[in-house]
């Protein structure tokens, strides 16, 4: 990705410049520089009793994964189910399918009431979630338990194309990628796609129109419970795949691939969330208002986009008050949810970080069109960004114990 504002230049040390492999260091790279997304509605509230929301006819049940406090699953129907999303606590069992039940709320626990999420994929609606990506290929780290500090999870590399297919006519690789939808599955906690389409870190060569499609049908059979996508990532001028004019063929305007992106993965994956990510659109205006006219180019041509995803890389530096402007200006521009899906803080000074995140988590907190924050990584020297981190080995950072007080659940190594 192309950050050319100075605040960045003096990050550029510390990133992976170019095609990422499924490593520590494995941010969103393309042409040349670093990359970053969120989500919401109601009265906003991270941690807490689920709130329970009607699911699609016969959709199968994946209520009372709650991460505060024992809990029983409801059954999955035309009506009814949740998650739980707050403290840590014993994972709920999921209900099994049906027509038509309903579901049980989501276990309380964790300091306020959870919030419902938009979801118009089709899927039990989202709470809101504070999540975090994977350390390398890992999920948990140094003996500590990734799902009692995040209830949701992205991988930093293994879901990108050219890690599953080096060759869009090879085989598929998808081991790494398994492992972490296993743990999501197994231990209750939402599992978030990153990402099908981009202009980096894909599969060598040109792929054809039903490569892609290929790999986007495969993706969703092997992973039904996936809960998000990022379809298309960090749309031009930031980067541009190479076969654009074969994904496009048969779409209008200018983005026809992008529109065709996400009627791929609406057909093959009905339940997801479907996002549009990119970094510096919440954080320069020239930018935030060239992402939301791409948005209204492609709704008009009938692309089924449910939210935007911001990454939030450069915000270090950012006023309460302005974020406020932009968070606000990308929702009413858009008219879509907004996920915050790559946040990071890179300061070596403790207090400093943690004067960061007080000022801004509220805002996201507070603000009805975030639906969720993935923060990107947690394990300090093992981030894309250097002092981005939360925790020293096994020992938290000021940040990491404020956020996880705020959210109701363990401070590690606990």
């Amino acid at each position: 990705m192309s950050k050319p504002k100075i605040e960045l230049l003096t990050l550029v040390a510390s990133l992976c410049i170019v095609g990422c492999s499924a490593t520590d260091n494995g941010g969103d790279v393309g042409a040349g520089n670093a990359g970053g997304s969120v989500h919401s509605s109601g009265a906003p509230s991270f941690a807490g009793s689920g709130v329970a929301g009607a699911y699609s006819a016969g959709a199968p049940g994946v209520a009372g994964a709650a991460m505060g406090g024992a809990q029983q699953g409801g059954s999955a129907g035309s009506s009814g189910g949740s998650i739980g999303l707050g403290g840590g606590g014993t994972s709920g069992k999921a209900g099994a399918p049906s027509t038509g039940g309903t579901g049980a709320s989501g276990g309380t626990g964790g300091k306020s009431g959870g919030m419902a999420g938009a979801n118009t994929g089709g899927a039990a609606p989202l709470g809101k979630f504070v999540g975090n990506i994977t350390t390398g290929n890992s999920v948990d780290t140094g003996g500590m338990k990734f799902s009692k500090y995040w209830d949701q999870i992205t991988p930093e590399n293994s879901g990108k194309w050219g890690s599953v297919q080096s060759s869009a006519s090879g085989s598929f690789n998808w081991s790494a990628l398994d492992a972490v939808y296993a743990y999501t599955e197994t231990n209750h906690i939402i599992f978030k796609q990153h990402t099908f389409v981009w202009g980096s870190q894909q599969p060598s060569g040109t792929p054809t129109l039903a490569q892609v499609e290929n790999w986007i049908k495969s993706f969703c059979a092997r992973y039904p419970n996936t809960r998000l996508i990022d379809v298309v990532n960090e749309p031009p001028p930031h980067t541009t795949p190479n076969y654009t004019a074969n994904l496009g063929a048969g779409e209008t305007g200018t983005y026809g691939w992008i529109t065709k992106a996400f009627k791929l993965a609406r057909q093959h994956c009905p339940n997801a969330v479907l996002i549009m990510n990119d970094y510096n659109n919440i954080e320069y205006g020239d930018q935030e208002n060239h992402f939301i006219d791409i948005v209204k180019q492609i709704k008009a041509a009938g692309a089924p986009i449910d939210a935007v995803g911001c990454q939030a890389h450069a915000l270090r530096t950012m006023s309460a008050a302005n974020l406020q402007k932009n968070l606000d200006t990308m929702a009413s521009g858009t008219g879509l949810p907004i996920y915050i899906t790559e946040y990071d803080i890179g300061e070596a000074n403790d207090a400093t970080q943690l004067a960061t995140y007080k000022a801004q988590f509220p805002i996201f907190r507070n603000t009805a069109a975030v639906k969720g924050v993935t923060i990107w990584g947690w394990i300090n020297g093992r981030t894309w960004v250097a002092n981005t981190g939360l925790v020293n080995g096994t020992t938290p950072r000021s940040a990491m114990t404020w956020l996880m007080g705020e959210l109701g659940r363990p401070v590690p190594p606990n």
